[in-house]
Formats: C-alpha cells, structure tokens, sequence
C-alpha cells in the first residue's frame, strides 16, 4: 500500500507512525518537534493540561493554523491562514452512515480561496507541487489509491444525490447500504484480550473529588462557533456543579464562586449545586476559555491509543472569599461575539491561570486590532 502511494506521490513514505497528539506536545518541549500544522481544531482549548499545550506550542519553531475564526490555538501560531465556513466550500462531507454526499459553496470564500487551496498553495512554497484545479481531483485520487472508495467519483454522487462506502467493483453502484450482511466485510470479529490499567489518578486527603469534563446541548465542543451566537443565552459560562453533601461540607451555595485545584493546575468557576452528580463527583464544561476547564484536566491518557482521561481528575474544590459587587466592580467585561475577551471571573476570584490569561488575550486581540488597522490602511 506505502508502494502506491510512494509511486502516485513521487516520494518515500517513512514506514514509522507518526506521533499522536500527545506525544506531539512531549517532543517539542524535548526539542525535537519543531513545528505543526493545524487545521480546523483548538487544541488549546480542548486538549487536557493547557499549560502544558501552550509551552509545547511556545517550544515550536513554527505554528501554522488554519481557522475561521481567532481561535485559543492561533493566539500561539507563527502563521494564520484563512480558513473557509460550510457556506464557502466545495467538496464531500461524509457522515457516521458512510454516506458520502456533495457539498456545494453559496458564496465565494471571503479569503478568496477554499480550505484545499490553502493548503495546496502551502504545500508548493514548501517545494513539494499539487495541481489540483477542483476537489473533483481530490477525489480521483482518493479512489484511485483507496480500495473502499475505488467506485466514488463527483459525477456519481451528482448522479444518485449520494454513495455509501465501501464502494468498488464488489458493490452496487451506490456502495454499501448495510455492512456486514452474513458475514463480515473483513472476515470474522477479531478480539484480543487486553490487560485493564487502572487510573493513576487517586484521590487522596488532599484531592479528595473527582471531576469529570463534559459538553452541553447549546454548545458545540470549545464553543469557537456557537459561542458566537444567541446559544449563550442557554449556557454562557462554565460553572461547577457539586452534589449538595459535598456543598454541605465545604460551606458552598450555588452562584458562589470555587477554587478547584488539580494535580495539574488551578482555576475559578462559580457553583451549581445540583444532585446530577454523585456525591465525590463534579462536573463542569469547557466552552468558554477564559473557564481554564482544561487547565486542571492531567495529562494523564490511555495506554493503547493516548486518548486524554478527561472522565477522572482528582481535586479539591473551597469557596472562594466573596467580595461585594460594588467593591469588586462588575463581574464580566463588555460581552463579545466571540466570548473570547469576556471574564466570566470577578478579577478578584481570578485563579494566577486565569489573570496570566487575561492580560495575554488582552495582548493577542490588541496585536490582532493593529494588524487589521495596518491591513487595510495598506490596501
């Protein structure tokens, strides 16, 4: 298979698996990452220990992101390449049914070039060339070397409105409705007995909780996008909901603002207390950045496959002194779109993460002002 892609490609494929992201983060603080490039994702505000993201990303010698929006991540980036909305591209989006269907641009992207364009025209000031004069081609050359898609073309799917994949010369027309029907596609199941590794993460006198991450309906993963929107009015901040008993115990009432503190990190929310939620158990969302959900989340992942154990991170969660509203002064800075310059804490409950936070986002959005102010004064 390295043999197909070597002679499409002109080039030899190295045979070692790449890094996973964790593993990514580890290498550039050894030093021996130097750059990454990343598409359409906020690892920042998504992986687990963002302190330890942000000097991995500070290690790199070059950070490329390609957003449509000024995410967390582009705050660290060397480069930030336009990216393009749902409404500005062309190309196939294929769902967890295997159906593969067109997706077809309203709008010219406001950058002037699509997602795969960027990233062809990246790829040819890097010295290695790509042709492509429609995603079409894209897609040729993705049936052509993978098997399962060797029947998928554009003109198919105009043509039948979708195909299903598997979808080559063993198949239908339209590929693969049902999988597995009498038997399985890749012969029988295959099963391995693998050892159960407990967490490391314990809790103890001083960690006494355990927290567990998690998304909300109204909110779309770090809420780039629909923390954009009238969504807020549903849900427009983290908060940390704590079962009554442990409540109790600490002296907390809901709306009170907590220090919750990891092995990882510290930060400040304000409190729901709610019987969602076993007692030893909280439980708060990581939409909102300025929340640092994921700065008291471990590093700590799966052995097999590195997958963050966002689900169990021992704590300890004490109110927060409590000042009045008149002598503290609001409890959030003007509202923005983007969320992103709002402070969901009063500056006196901020945790040290928090504060270091605020003055470098302050910092982020002031360069970005100028840079815009430059931009257009240069046209």
């Amino acid at each position: 298979m390295r043999a197909q892609f070597d002679a499409a490609w002109g080039v030899t494929l190295n045979p070692e698996p790449g890094l996973r992201i964790p593993n990514m983060f580890d290498a550039a603080l050894d030093g021996s990452f130097k750059g990454l490039y990343c598409q359409g994702e906020d690892i920042v505000q998504s992986d687990p220990n963002t302190q330890h993201v942000t000097a991995a990303l500070s290690a790199m010698e070059c950070l490329v992101v390609q957003d449509i929006f000024f995410n967390e991540t582009a705050k660290y980036a060397h480069v930030f390449l336009p990216g393009s909305s749902f409404l500005e591209k062309d190309g196939t989006f294929t769902n967890a049914e295997r159906r593969i269907s067109r997706v077809r641009k309203v709008m010219e992207p406001l950058s002037g070039v699509g997602d795969w364009e960027a990233t062809m025209k990246l790829s040819n000031a890097l010295g290695y060339p790509m042709a492509y004069e429609h995603p079409s081609q894209i897609m040729d050359e993705i049936a052509a070397l993978t098997p399962s898609f060797a029947g998928v073309s554009f003109d198919k799917i105009d043509r039948l409105g979708s195909v299903q994949w598997p979808c080559n010369e063993t198949t239908v027309e339209a590929g693969t409705a049902v999988m597995h029907v009498g038997r399985f596609v890749r012969g029988k199941g295959r099963f391995f007995i693998t050892q159960y590794v407990p967490s490391e993460e314990k809790v103890t006198r001083k960690y006494p909780l355990l927290l567990t991450t998690g998304r909300i309906l109204s909110q779309y993963n770090v809420g780039a996008q629909t923390r954009r929107t009238a969504n807020n009015r549903w849900h427009d901040e983290d908060r940390l909901e704590i079962h009554p008993h442990d409540a109790e115990d600490r002296g907390i009432r809901t709306g009170d603002w907590v220090g919750i503190e990891s092995r990882a990190g510290q930060t400040v929310l304000r409190a729901v207390v709610s019987e969602r939620m076993q007692p030893g158990v909280v439980y708060t969302t990581f939409h909102f950045p300025e929340s640092g959900a994921n700065v008291i989340t471990t590093d700590s992942s799966d052995w097999a496959t590195n997958c963050p154990e966002y689900k169990v991170t021992a704590v300890q969660v004490m109110p927060v002194a409590q000042h009045s509203q008149a002598s503290a002064g609001p409890s959030r800075a003007a509202g923005t779109p983007s969320g992103g310059d709002r402070r969901a804490v009063p500056v006196w409950g901020q945790s040290e993460w928090q504060r270091s936070y605020d003055a470098f986002n302050h910092q982020q959005l002031d360069l970005l002002a100028r840079a815009s102010k430059e931009a257009v004064a240069n046209k």
